[in-house]
């Protein structure tokens, strides 16, 4: 099972009253029970199942909900807002309280992420890791990781043990957000209610927060669903497309619609809602949904399960309705009190021991263990990290011990006359020792983070003048050179910026770009010309042409976009998304091809196996493409695509893990046909030449990831630029005889 985009992280604000209502006769255990299905489903679902269940929307709503609830509580418990609004508002005890909530489990979970990674993941991996590190501490991992999955560079990274985190940094931005406007919207207030009495009334002040939350709402509600087909996977991780979620749950508590039920209706209402959170994690595909309109189902459900088990839906004297007992059930109720702490921990471990075994998914025993493992850790995390620095205080010891003490009754729904001993945890020492460890762990987390994104910005690249004698390449394998025992190169830790000039030219299309870069290299005052078409497998090949183009004196065009084979009707998908802005810059671009005439088109013959399949193969697409050059006579030169690895981890990630070559690669008989399928085409084709170097890449049975002492591929499937350059003789050798040029 594949581990997906993990979900948003629980943060809600503790739901000891119900602020909207002015109900502060009990503890909503119904809604710590409804987080404790929320984080089971979380966990559950990233772990066994690979998919994103409806827990995201479940917390974002709940975190909506009580933090705007407890906003606007002191306001309203007074008659006149302008001598409350300001000691309401005031966003500095907010925030100190977050930050003791928040930041110690947080910190301790980010020094074991930082010490994991020293111990388990590759070097390569060190740089990228260390700038999650420092986004995640400092709340904008979210946004870093938007723009991560725009950069096909990254497109393919492996999964990161920090990668859950961006969803805090999103409630984090949302909490400090909604502060400063509540600040300025409460100036605003105080000031009207000091010229005209209507501002005093509480009626007034729901409506102008509930005004300002609908219309901040809607505007992220209509971004989301607008951003979700332009661009999905940067959407997912958008903060003002996340904003209607949480805000959905604010609007509640401002505006808790007081309409009397039966406990048989709010019943029946509470199991469908449930039914849905539980349920839509199967049948909505969040990863690919959210957080557009198919976000509404969740976030409906829990918005229906906080108003049915209100006071305001209930009839006078109307008791609890049997599904809200059921979710104030004691061993929910301790679920939801560990679920902040339980998000933190359970991802990272499914990562780390995936990363240890070299494996990308786990057995269900595994996967068992993994989640037990995260609830011990994330008890003990919240009993001895988060409760005694978000509830003490460092000056006031006995009382202190006693609100510890009475919150900690209260959770537990403890029996009246029971007395609980304070715990050492809870003592003021204890409290200092943790601080300072906490501090202390954080440093050299902080300090390791910025060391490894410095030597990833100090790392250079120079393998343009190897010795081919002692870095045979490609010919140890296709002429049978002999190959030195000396270090391989590019080193693991550089070759992923062992891209081919066009990219760091820009000469090649990105993602959303329609325009047609058209580049020059090799002689480009010749006449003579080979025309480079297609995606970054195409894209690859240039590192040769450009050479042997100046040596022998044709020039090469270049018509390129990533992810862009030329294709007529199928729609590529990549990272979820369908591609349709191939299809059409793939008929403008014959259409260009037609009229610039090149003496030969280069391009790539065949595609990878899907899925389970073995063995390349020459796509319907590619055919129709080949019969539009044939019919209107063009030459083509097709050239077999590259094997793609299949492994956990990048064979560059492979080798920085100590791993040998002969298994950071690839099965052939998993990667390519036992012979070029395109070959086969050669008599339907007579106007195109079919050039294949599997044998420069790969022996009878395995393509590894080092061939002739250079690195082969600088990703999972792109040819470095180094192995390509190792392959200029034979293409060099193989375009004299298609072209007669020389």
């Amino acid at each position: 099972m594949r581990t997906p985009v993990p979900e948003v992280t629980p943060v809600v604000a503790t739901p000891s009253e119900d602020a909207a209502t002015g109900n502060t006769s009990g503890y909503r255990l119904d809604l710590d029970g409804l987080r404790g299905i929320a984080i089971a489903l979380v966990a559950v679902f990233h772990v066994w199942f690979g998919r994103v269940s409806g827990g995201v929307d479940v917390f974002l709503t709940l975190s909506g909900y009580f933090f705007v609830a407890s906003l606007l509580k002191h306001v309203l418990a007074t008659q006149t807002v302008s001598a409350s609004w300001g000691a309401a508002i005031n966003p500095w005890p907010r925030f100190w309280r977050l930050v003791r909530r928040l930041l110690p489990a947080l910190l301790l979970v980010l020094a074991f992420v930082t010490a994991m990674i020293a111990l388990v993941m590759p070097t390569t991996r060190w740089g990228p890791l260390g700038a999650e590190l420092q986004a995640s501490a400092l709340y904008y991992q979210n946004w870093h990781l938007a723009f991560e999955s725009q950069d096909y560079a990254a497109a393919d990274s492996a999964n990161s043990p920090m990668q859950h985190l961006w969803s805090m940094s999103m409630q984090g931005q949302f909490f400090l957000l909604t502060l400063l406007c509540a600040l300025a919207l409460g100036g605003v207030l105080r000031a009207l209610s000091r010229r005209i009495a209507f501002f005093r009334r509480p009626q007034a002040v729901r409506g102008v927060v509930g005004s300002a939350l609908l219309g901040v709402a809607l505007v992220s509600f209509a971004w989301a669903n607008y951003r979700h087909g332009i661009n999905q996977p940067f959407t997912y991780y958008d903060t003002v497309a996340r904003l209607w979620e949480p805000l959905a749950g604010g609007l509640l508590a401002v505006w808790m619609p007081k309409l009397a039920l039966s406990a048989r209706m709010r019943n029946l209402l509470s199991i469908i809602a449930l039914g849905l959170i539980i349920t839509c994690g199967w049948w909505i595909a969040g990863v690919q949904e959210y957080p557009a309109a198919w976000a509404l189902v969740p976030v409906g459900a829990t918005l229906i399960l906080i108003w049915a088990g209100s006071p305001a839906a209930a009839r006078p004297g109307a008791g609890q309705a049997p599904v809200s007992r059921g979710l104030a059930h004691p061993q929910l109720v301790w679920l939801g009190s560990i679920a902040y702490a339980l998000y933190l921990w359970h991802w990272p471990l499914l990562i780390f021991y995936m990363a240890w075994r070299y494996q990308d998914e786990v057995s269900w025993l595994e996967g068992t263990g993994i989640l037990g493992v995260s609830v011990l850790i994330a008890w003990l995390t919240t009993k001895y990290v988060e409760a005694p620095l978000r509830s003490g205080s460092f000056r006031r010891t006995k009382s202190d011990e006693s609100s510890a003490v009475d919150k900690a009754a209260t959770v537990e729904k403890a029996k009246p006359g029971k007395t609980t001993k304070p715990g050492f945890q809870n003592s003021r020492g204890y409290r200092g020792a943790l601080l300072a460890v906490l501090l202390i762990i954080s440093v050299a987390a902080g300090s390791a983070a910025v060391t490894w994104q410095r030597d990833a910005a100090n790392a250079t690249l120079d393998t343009e003048n190897l010795d081919p004698r002692l870095y045979p390449g490609g010919r140890a394998f296709l002429d049978g050179a002999p190959v030195p025992k000396v270090t391989a190169q590019p080193s693991p830790d550089v070759v992923d910026m062992d891209w081919p000039i066009t990219s760091y030219d820009s000469i090649i299309s990105g993602w959303k770009d329609p325009t047609i870069k058209v580049g020059y290299y090799g002689d480009v005052t010749a006449t003579r010309t080979i025309a480079l078409v297609g995606g970054s497998h195409a894209e690859q090949w240039i590192t040769a042409l450009n050479e042997i183009g100046k040596r022998h004196n044709f020039r090469v065009t270049t018509y390129l976009k990533v992810g862009c084979a030329l294709t007529t009707e199928h729609v590529f998908t990549w990272f979820g998304q369908k591609y349709y802005q191939c299809n059409d810059w793939s008929r403008r671009v014959m259409d260009r091809l037609a009229v610039d005439k090149p003496d030969y088109v280069f391009t790539t013959s065949t595609r990878p196996p899907e899925g389970s399949a073995r063995g390349d193969s020459v796509p319907k697409d590619y055919k129709e493409i080949f019969a539009q050059f044939r019919d209107r006579g063009q030459k083509v030169i097709g050239i077999r695509d590259n094997p793609w690895s299949t492994g956990q981890l990048k064979p560059p990630e492979c080798l920085a893990s100590g791993r040998k070559p002969e298994v950071c690669g690839v099965s052939r008989a998993q990667a390519m046909a036992p012979t070029d399928p395109a070959a086969a085409l050669a008599d339907e084709f007579p106007n195109m030449t079919f050039l294949d170097y599997t044998d420069a890449m790969c022996d009878d049975t395995y393509c590894p990831a080092v061939v002739g002492n250079i690195l082969m591929w600088h990703d999972f499937h792109h040819l470095s630029a180094t192995f390509v350059r190792s392959l200029i003789p034979a293409m060099e050798a193989d375009l004299q005889k298609t072209t007669g040029w020389w």
